[in-house]
């Protein structure tokens, strides 16, 4: 029995088919995040670009947090941001699933955080199953590097440009290739 609405259900994970009764919940935020995101991508300063993206998440976005267009997101509501974090141009976030980012991270250009995937039975693919990503304190993601479902990027770790990460990244470790494997402990 479904007695939780589809936002919680999506965002704890369970898979939502494009029949459930309530998925135009889903299509009426990401009609809403389109129509933002295109005043986003047009925006010409910083400043702007934050508060289009506050309009987008819902929540106020703190001063120190800079983000560099385009930046493109599916849904957005999903999103959660800490402090003196910097994401440079063309980063893509599909966030059904969460994407929770602390203070102090960088995020490099042409980034990817997938939250979302499908099941592997071709007559179920359509629906959505989601897992959240998070990106602790101090992390640094690499240009062009892509974020699965379900990873923890530890403390201090740097994501390697390019990598594609589908297993967590214990703090203070550097990571890299296709798919990620640690290449060295950081030193402190």
């Amino acid at each position: 029995m479904q007695n939780k609405n589809i936002l919680e259900r999506l965002k704890k994970g369970e898979a939502i088919h494009p029949n459930d009764p309530e998925y135009d919940r889903i299509n009426e935020i990401v009609n809403r995040t389109i129509e933002l995101s295109q005043k986003l991508n047009n925006a010409t300063d910083i400043h702007q670009v934050r508060d289009c993206i506050g309009e987008i998440t819902g929540v106020i976005i703190d001063e120190s947090t800079t983000i560099f267009p385009p930046f493109y997101t599916n849904f957005g509501k999903f999103i959660t941001l800490g402090k003196n974090i910097f994401i440079n141009h063309a980063c893509s976030f599909l966030d059904m699933g969460g994407i929770t980012i602390e203070d102090d991270v960088l995020i490099g250009p042409k980034v990817n955080l997938i939250t979302e995937n499908h099941p592997l039975d071709p007559k179920n693919r359509r629906a959505l199953i989601t897992q959240p990503i998070l990106i602790k304190k101090g992390a640094w993601i690499g240009a062009g590097a892509t974020i699965l479902p379900g990873v923890t990027i530890g403390k201090n770790a740097v994501v390697a440009a390019g990598a594609v990460v589908s297993k967590d990244v214990p703090d203070d470790m550097v990571v890299g290739g296709v798919p990620a494997k640690i290449i060295k402990s950081i030193d402190q």
